[in-house]
């Protein structure tokens, strides 16, 4: 028997509970990981609350977890020979499940840990990390003498984006929601900080930029900014869309994307950038290249106890977090 988090019926916090589960044998293409930390993220609410599907009730949440390979199936060395037991691995993928002491996975989806990054980090750098790279690197391809307007820039993708487009050259503006929050984007390469709760955000954009607008924003606010940030943009710039912590995006006519200047839209992710084993591979490898090279620094800073994992959610959704957050089993 090994524990996780189980919740049975859809909704808010209250519904995680820290139950014992039934945990077999690998299957030939699966491993069987016993996990030493887990990543928080905002889909983990999407799914506890339904937001997106889960498979069946009861489920566990969590799709980002670092730990060890306790076994392997029949088939996993010839298909995957880099993944044997005591292996240190790490994933960011769907099926749910993560928030537990143990689990079997698809071999094909673990990445090993270099030897560099301990495991709490690569709990909380292989989801957002990926995003960002993707974000910066396929979705709108970042250069120099860019600028680029990031929301939520003190949170975990945010402050990694904050540092890896800056060191690509571009010009980063993000919006915070306090002092300290603003402070500490800046400590991770942000330019300039914006505070939405008290500045008109376009504005200040349009301000800094002389004018012109960005070249692309990146919005995992949803709808509280989604009008707003098609209006930091100039003519023929890129809006990525890719969260919701307000909610849903209301509907919305695309004609408004002609009006202000033959806008691009486009919601990504990170499954369709990594849906391939190559794929997977090769965004992993770039995202802890620039951890170990120190261009991105983790912050982690949360950590709360797996069984926790309902007070994590109510820190997260209630914006009391910054940076990352592990669950430690």
């Amino acid at each position: 028997m090994t524990k996780a988090i189980r919740s049975h019926t859809l909704g808010g916090p209250e519904v995680l509970r820290w139950e014992e589960v039934q945990l077999g044998d690998p299957a030939p293409n699966q491993a069987r990981i016993r996990h030493t930390a887990v990543g928080l993220n905002f889909i983990d609410i999407y799914h506890r609350t339904g937001l997106y599907p889960v498979p069946a009730l009861p489920f566990t949440p969590g799709i980002e977890a670092a730990g060890i390979v306790e076994a392997i199936g029949s088939d996993v060395s010839a298909r995957v020979p880099e993944i044997e037991v005591g292996t240190r691995v790490v994933y960011a993928t769907p099926p749910v499940g993560a928030y537990s002491e143990a689990r079997l996975i698809d071999a094909d989806r673990l990445i090993p840990v270099p030897e560099g990054i301990d495991d709490r980090t690569a709990a909380a750098l292989m989801l957002k990390g990926m995003t960002a790279r993707y974000l910066l690197r396929q979705t709108y391809r970042v250069q120099s003498g860019d600028a680029i307007l990031i929301h939520a820039a003190a949170g975990g993708v945010g402050l990694i984006v904050c540092q890896w487009a800056a060191h690509l050259g571009a010009l980063v503006i993000g919006t915070v929601g306090s002092d300290e929050k603003a402070e500490l984007a800046r400590a991770h390469g942000c330019h300039q900080t914006i505070r939405y709760d008290r500045e008109n955000f376009v504005e200040r954009v349009r301000e800094i930029t002389e004018g012109q607008g960005v070249p692309v924003v990146y919005d995992s606010v949803g709808k509280d900014t989604f009008e707003g940030s098609l209006d930091c943009l100039r003519p023929r710039g890129m809006m990525v869309s890719f969260g919701q912590s307000s909610g849903p995006i209301s509907p919305f006519d695309i004609a408004g994307l002609s009006a202000r200047g033959s806008l691009f839209l486009t919601r990504p992710n990170l499954m369709h950038y990594t849906t391939t084993r190559e794929e997977l591979v090769a965004n992993a490898r770039e995202t802890f290249d620039v951890a170990e090279r120190g261009i991105v620094r983790v912050n982690i800073a949360q950590e709360f106890p797996l069984r926790a994992a309902a007070d994590a959610h109510v820190a997260l959704e209630g914006r009391a977090t910054v940076g990352s957050t592990v669950l430690i089993p």
